[in-house]
């Protein structure tokens, strides 16, 4: 079980936009993918139609050939070149010419469906999860995650803080089974 949620997508933070399928042929139902928040074009950079892209996300994948992307005015682009700058991505993207063109897409949120990695927390499958301690006690609902240098929080729906590095098993999108010290709870 991984220590921390890599931060993926979604509206609020990283994912934190409601459940969505874990890979991107679609829902869980079969419905469309619910897509997440992954970053913005932020400006256009030189004359030839390249943008200035910063991530909401750690997957530099997300801007790497051939992804696709959806800007929040329902555009799909698929990225052509990119390259890392200064803790951003110079990015071009098929069919954006011009400084025209990457003028149009300045402040465009870019989305894209929830990346298949079965191995990692995602946060948008956290949010109302029920959380559990081993002994099944149910302990609260997930309502958010914070970010924290030292370990991502849970934050359960009656207000306590429970770090992600105690999290030992999880059902995605259902339930989270973690194990705290005695008197992690009684702190909040």
């Amino acid at each position: 079980m991984p220590a921390s949620v890599p931060p993926d997508g979604g509206g609020g933070g990283d994912g934190r936009d409601g459940n969505g399928g874990r890979d991107g042929d679609g829902g869980r139902d079969g419905s469309a993918p619910h897509l997440l928040h992954v970053g913005r074009i932020v400006k256009p950079h030189g004359l030839r139609g390249d943008v200035i892209v910063s991530l909401g996300t750690n997957r530099p994948e997300r801007v790497a050939v051939g992804s696709v992307l959806t800007t929040d005015g329902g555009r799909t682009l698929t990225v052509e070149r990119s390259s890392s700058h200064q803790h951003r991505f110079i990015v071009s993207f098929e069919g954006v010419s011009g400084i025209e063109d990457a003028e149009a897409l300045r402040g465009a949120d870019l989305s894209a469906p929830p990346l298949d990695d079965p191995d990692a927390l995602w946060v948008h499958e956290l949010i109302g999860s029920r959380v559990e301690d081993p002994s099944g006690r149910v302990l609260g609902t997930v309502e958010s995650v914070e970010a924290n240098p030292a370990s991502d929080l849970l934050v359960l729906d009656g207000g306590a803080l429970i770090p992600l590095r105690f999290v030992v098993d999880s059902d995605p999108g259902l339930t989270v089974v973690v194990e705290v010290p005695d008197g992690l709870l009684d702190l909040s």
